[in-house]
């Protein structure tokens, strides 16, 4: 195989309570990318379309994943690459990560499944830290391993895959302003009390305990953010609203999708979910701010070639 066409999906990390924890993948969104050998044992990036990101390798994500990947394999090739963006870097869906997620896919595809899918999520983190300076697996891994994830820890890396219920659907608004990852961590505090601690790992229990027995009241009640979502709501336009009117809808529970601006929802079923996108249209459409809404299932594959 001398050349390889992936689709990389969006992700949402955090899912409220798994704060750098827990994410998910989604089937109706994602990048794709072209990835070709060359004689050449150099990274070209050869075409960017849909946002403005740098052409230099070692300014890029899949640039530099490709090439921690060459060398660490000693690959006997370079690469020629094409990047399709189909949404936008600081959306709050993981761009970056389909970026860095999808090449380490790809490469390992052409590589004939060198690595397993921790050692690409280790690869793909290098890509997150040009990003936004910091090695966060939640996006990467749910875009490598699909469905819902847990990083039960970072030293050892640890990733746990978690049943997805097939009914549980997400709707996504995503507002049409950029929010740097760098600059939401900010706004986290470093240290919580512990009663505030308590309260959001029992949710983060109560969400996975709900996730594998497929009990959506259970799911609804544990999706409570008590950590980053008081602090970075205040960044995103009408976020108290599109969580109160998904809500009112029938969504199970609403937070912010990664860093924000997007506001994700989880319902039981796609009527349910096409009810929260309605409302969710309903609160943005006088806003003067553009936006778009996705409903998606999870999917329960990660990158995959197409």
């Amino acid at each position: 195989m001398n050349s390889i066409k992936i689709f990389s999906p969006a992700t949402v990390a955090n899912v409220s309570c798994g704060y750098d924890a827990m994410g998910f993948s989604m089937e109706a969104l994602g990048d794709e990318m072209i990835f070709t050998k060359t004689k050449e044992k150099s990274v070209i990036i050869s075409k960017i379309e849909g946002a403005d990101l740098p052409f230099e390798a070692n300014k890029n994500v899949v640039g530099v994943v490709a090439q921690h990947m060459l060398n660490d394999s000693k690959a006997d090739f370079g690469l020629d690459i094409q990047i399709f963006k189909k949404f936008k870097p600081g959306s709050g869906l993981g761009s970056s990560a389909a970026s860095a997620s999808g090449t380490a896919f790809a490469i390992n595809t052409l590589l004939n499944g060198k690595y397993s899918n921790l050692e690409l999520t280790k690869f793909a983190m290098q890509g997150e830290v040009t990003a936004c300076g910091s090695a966060i697996a939640d996006n990467v891994a749910a875009a490598i391993y699909g469905g819902f994830i847990l990083v039960r820890s970072y030293e050892p890396l640890d990733i746990i895959g978690i049943p997805t219920p097939s009914k549980l659907v997400a709707t996504v608004i995503h507002p049409q302003i950029e929010i740097k990852t760098e600059a939401a961590r900010k706004v986290v505090p470093q240290n919580i009390p512990v009663k505030t601690a308590i309260s959001q790992w029992a949710n983060v229990g109560g969400l996975v305990s709900g996730l594998y027995a497929e009990d959506f009241d259970l799911i609804g009640r544990s999706l409570v953010d008590l950590v980053a979502e008081p602090n970075r709501k205040k960044l995103i336009p009408y976020f108290d609203e599109v969580k109160e009117a998904a809500i009112s809808n029938g969504a199970l529970g609403a937070g912010i999708s990664g860093s924000g601006p997007s506001i994700f929802a989880l319902s039981k079923g796609k009527q349910t979910a096409n009810k929260v996108a309605e409302a969710m249209n309903t609160v943005y459409k006088n806003s003067g701010i553009d936006y778009s809404i996705y409903v998606s299932n999870i999917s329960k594959a990660g990158a995959r070639i197409i």
